[in-house]
């Protein structure tokens, strides 16, 4: 029997490293799809994994899924992104692109 390393498993909630990054993936948004082609794994594969984390950590759907694993301080707090600066507007950045200019006048 072999026992993975530490790094390797998520302590009492039981969550690997590879469900960790699909809760991380699923708190920014993105579907099951997405997640697959980001990973390189099977859509399939995504679903399956999704399911057996609402079963362990008893979520009854995605929304109770990520507010569970907040909990457990598998995903940061809501609101907070990685490189957050508290600048309250959750990571995004203002696109300052050309400013409209009056029409010319005669």
């Amino acid at each position: 029997m072999t026992i993975p390393p530490k790094s390797e498993t998520g302590g009492a909630s039981g969550v690997d490293t590879d469900e960790r990054r699909i809760l991380n993936l699923l708190y920014t948004g993105l579907n099951d799809a997405s997640i697959a082609r980001h990973l390189g794994v099977g859509h399939r594969t995504v679903q399956r994994k999704v399911q057996r984390l609402m079963e362990r950590l008893q979520a009854n759907g995605r929304v109770a899924l990520g507010a569970r694993a907040q909990e457990l301080g598998l995903l940061p707090p809501a609101g907070l992104t990685s490189g957050d600066d508290g600048g309250g507007d959750g990571g995004r950045r203002e696109h300052h692109g050309r400013r409209h200019q009056p029409a010319h006048l005669p």
